[in-house]
């Protein structure tokens, strides 16, 4: 307890602007030293280096064109009739441009492939492998305008296949870092104005919360140096509104206390200096839970899992240093007068017994066994529909808007076979080649199989065509079918690649990632709890409660996701990312809930003691949840299905917990539940010996 008390007095002291300034020099030296965050520039890495289909890509590379990922130019006539011969002498001088652009020797059979309609044409397209990020964008958009240089009027190009969609991938994420932080300094902006009804006030929470958003990012590009992880657009874009809506949160947390305290003493930094000794500890106690939680996504095997568990836990420890080291001292420079026009007057006010929040509060408890049963029905009825949710999102369901290797990939689908865009690679032994290929012929959905050469390292190779479109659940049935086929062959060490055996791998690995990362995130969650509260059952109860609420809001946001949204499924990392936001942000509320109906039962009681933590922290904790939820929401302004899908469910479960878990499950639950809710601990002893004792006179 002494440590707060001095973390009090320095933060509150007038000498505390040493350590905003401080503070200030340690961004900019970090800015300087390390750099700016590039990850954007980044494509996204999800597949095990241990899955079959990462072995596969790693091999390829020994191949004479391993250096090299192979597109498909799409050639068709507008207005859907067949090519004629001057169509298809300009497709070949197409295909002869951009693969010019790129300056690769073609793959093999590299001409030209008429549809059997005669209504497209497609060939392939050699570009370098080692391309990623904004450098495959810009790389893709020049072989684009290179193959449409010269095209006749009433012939159409589109490019598709794995390249292709990792271009418009990353394309998607152009300006993304200015457009996502600009919305969400913006969202922040007009809540915290509404919430504190200053021009003045609101910048102070908003500028630190800004810096320690920008110095995370030079965190993140230290790290990415660190360790080797890929850290990509939508692990930046998270991590930026992880650290806006949660150190904005901390700052609602510290402001509302700070002015509740000046409502009692007229000294303005000793009011500060009480308002951050009493939420210091929540503030951390917080911070700690998510940022343990965050620290289970390293247990993942998913590459892009664990970069975000790294990235956003680094951003949080950044976001909690500057709100409690950064936001205090500025708060004290600024004084009473920050408040403006409504300047806390010293009038003894209370702010736990008075309210729309303590009339709420009130309420509940007259009827808890009503409240309690209804609320809690209608979360079950919520996550009732979460089995129903499908899970998988297919390579061209990507994306909200239309990119154009999404139409590319529709237009070959509509003349060719629909895995043609993209074959499966099939890597074997040579001894047992004729095995391989009569396997290949004979499985069911291959449509072609064919021999493309032996490695350096005495690999064969084969391309496979599927008649199933691209990550589609009949692609994935074929692929385990060849799995389980080649595996019986013996001496083969056949392995399946490509990229639907990466989305069957990454779809595989997802699955395992939430098995195992899951239940540690509960444990993390629940020993914090108890390291806070001291008490057995709220800290069991407060974790059963959570989650359900996650549940209830995964389950809400999927039937939203595909009835209202019409997305056809959920990307496989929403529902881990998204119980794990919700799990630990939600414990976020409950700390900064209960640690102060703690504080209240020691002299109110435990029924008492809820009613007043419900009435003092009601506004800051419906401010808060408006906010995160609003600065979640704001992924969606991003063309990807997944971010918008994550900011669905995340946004619905923060203001679930908000409005319903926080401000009347819980009340209830310890108002049936009453003083043994503390068990082992005791703090409302003092309520009943005060009782006591006035009893006695």
């Amino acid at each position: 307890m002494r440590l707060w008390d001095r973390y009090a007095a320095l933060v509150s002291g007038r000498r505390s602007w040493a350590l905003l300034v401080g503070l200030v020099a340690i961004a900019a030296a970090l800015a300087v030293l390390i750099g700016s965050n590039d990850s954007a520039s980044r494509s996204p890495d999800s597949l095990p280096s241990s899955a079959e289909s990462a072995i596969v890509k790693q091999q390829l590379r020994t191949f004479p064109d391993g250096g090299t990922a192979t597109a498909v130019a799409v050639l068709s006539r507008t207005d859907g009739g067949p090519l004629d011969a001057a169509d298809e002498a300009a497709t070949a001088a197409a295909l002869t441009r951009m693969r010019a652009a790129v300056t690769s020797t073609p793959p093999p059979n590299a001409a030209p492939v008429l549809a059997p309609d005669h209504r497209a044409a497609v060939g392939p397209v050699a570009v370098p492998a080692d391309l990623s990020g904004f450098a495959l964008t810009d790389r893709i958009r020049d072989v684009r305008a290179a193959g449409r240089d010269g095209l006749p009027a009433g012939l159409r190009l589109q490019m598709t296949g794995g390249p292709a969609f990792g271009a418009d991938i990353a394309d998607s994420f152009s300006g993304a870092n200015v457009l996502l932080l600009s919305i969400t300094a913006l969202v922040v902006a007009v809540l915290l104005i509404a919430t504190y009804r200053s021009p003045v006030l609101w910048l102070i929470p908003l500028a630190v919360v800004a810096v320690a958003d920008r110095v995370a990012g030079v965190v993140g590009t230290g790290l990415a140096s660190a360790t080797g992880l890929t850290f990509d657009g939508s692990t930046s874009g998270i991590t930026s509104v992880l650290v806006f809506g949660a150190g904005t949160n901390y700052a609602l947390l510290l402001v509302s206390r700070y002015r509740d305290e000046l409502h009692r003493i007229e000294d303005h930094r000793l009011a500060l200096r009480a308002a951050v000794r009493r939420a210091g500890p929540a503030v951390l106690a917080s911070n700690v839970t998510v940022v343990l939680a965050l620290l289970t996504l390293l247990l993942a095997t998913l590459p892009n899992t664990r970069s975000l568990g790294l990235l956003a836990a680094a951003g949080l420890v950044v976001a909690v240093l500057f709100v409690l080291f950064g936001l205090p001292p500025a708060l004290a420079l600024a004084g009473r007068k920050a408040f403006w026009p409504f300047v806390p007057a010293v009038d003894g006010r209370d702010a736990a017994r008075t309210g729309p929040w303590h009339r709420v509060a009130e309420a509940v408890v007259r009827r808890p066994v009503r409240v309690a049963a209804g609320t809690l029905m209608f979360l079950i009825v919520c996550a009732a529909a979460l089995p129903f949710a499908k899970v998988g999102l297919a390579q061209a369901d990507q994306f909200r808007v239309r990119a154009e290797s999404v139409s590319g990939l529709d237009t070959l689908a509509a003349h060719f076979p629909s895995g043609a865009s993209d074959p499966t690679v099939v890597l074997a032994d040579p001894v047992a080649a004729e095995e391989v290929s009569a396997l290949l012929a004979r499985t069911p959905g291959v449509t072609r199989a064919q021999p493309t050469g032996i490695s350096a390292a005495g690999v064969a190779r084969w391309s496979v065509t599927l008649d199933a479109p691209p990550s589609s659940a009949a692609a994935f049935d074929t692929i385990r079918q060849l799995r389980g086929g080649l595996s019986g062959i013996p001496g083969a060490d056949a392995k399946v690649g490509g990229s639907d055996a990466q989305a069957l791998d990454t779809r595989a690995a997802a699955g395992r990632d939430r098995g195992v990362v899951i239940p540690f995130i509960l444990a993390v969650v629940l020993l914090v709890l108890l390291a806070v509260l001291r008490a057995v059952p709220a800290a069991v109860l407060l974790v059963a409660i959570t989650v359900l609420s996650a549940l209830a809001a995964l389950g809400l946001g999927s039937w939203i996701s595909a009835h209202l949204f019409g997305f056809p499924a959920l990307d496989v990392n929403v529902p881990l990312f998204a119980f794990l936001f919700l799990v630990a942000l939600g414990v976020d509320y409950t700390i900064f809930l209960v640690t102060r109906a703690r504080e209240e039962t020691a002299g109110h009681g435990t029924t008492g003691g809820i009613v007043r933590a419900v009435s003092a922290t009601g506004a800051v904790i419906t401010s808060a949840g408006i906010v995160l939820a609003a600065v979640f929401c704001v992924l969606g302004v991003l063309p990807l299905i997944t971010l918008t899908q994550l900011g669905i469910v995340v946004g619905l479960g923060i203001l679930l917990d908000t409005f319903l878990v926080r401000t009347v499950v819980i009340p209830a639950l310890f108002r049936l539940i009453g003083p043994r809710v503390w068990w082992p601990s005791d703090p409302a002893r003092q309520h009943r010996a005060a009782d006591y004792a006035e009893a006695s006179r």
